[in-house]
């Protein structure tokens, strides 16, 4: 009996040691400084989205919704309290009472990724944008899955002439 109540305990102090402490937002969403993703645009995106197993393994974001999601104070704020300093969240450590700000979600555009993960976002508008999907595997009744949320940000002058790349594997 012990031995299953340390077990558990141990393997709650690792998900907890995955967690970044979420603060509290500052910056409310603005729909005038996002409506620049509204706006037509020559801009293409071509990603590969993926995260490498411990193994040397390759997983790709196989049928993942990949956002595209415009980088105003309010997007730059949540990105910085998710993330922290990485590209990458551990599934684990995923928000669960993520309460934001419903017109957040109606200023993104989204794709899916195919089952290379690869995807492609056209007709964007010049601007900043964060792009994020999750990569995830392991059996969905598992308590907990490996892989997790991944993002990278890139920028459109308008003046491109072939299509931005942008790797999404949490590096």
């Amino acid at each position: 009996m012990r031995i299953g109540i340390f077990a558990a305990m141990a393997l709650a102090g690792a998900i907890m040691a995955g967690c970044v402490e979420r603060k509290p937002a500052t910056v409310a969403f603005s729909t005038e400084e996002a409506a620049f993703i509204k706006k037509g645009g020559s801009g293409v995106i071509v990603g590969h989205a993926f995260r490498t197993k411990p193994s040397g393994v390759v997983v790709n974001a196989a049928g993942e919704v990949v956002r595209l999601i415009p980088a105003t104070a309010f997007a730059r704020e949540r990105f910085a309290n998710l993330y922290g300093k990485r590209k990458y969240i551990p599934h684990a450590a995923y928000p669960r009472d993520d309460d934001i700000d419903p017109a957040y979600s109606e200023y993104t555009r989204t794709t899916k990724a195919e089952s290379n993960g690869r995807f492609v976002f056209d007709k964007i508008a010049p601007g900043t944008y964060f792009l994020t999907t999750q990569v995830i595997w392991g059996d969905e009744a598992a308590f907990s899955r490996e892989g997790g949320s991944v993002y990278d940000s890139v920028t459109l002058t308008g003046k491109e002439t072939e299509p931005v790349q942008v790797i999404l594997s949490g590096n």
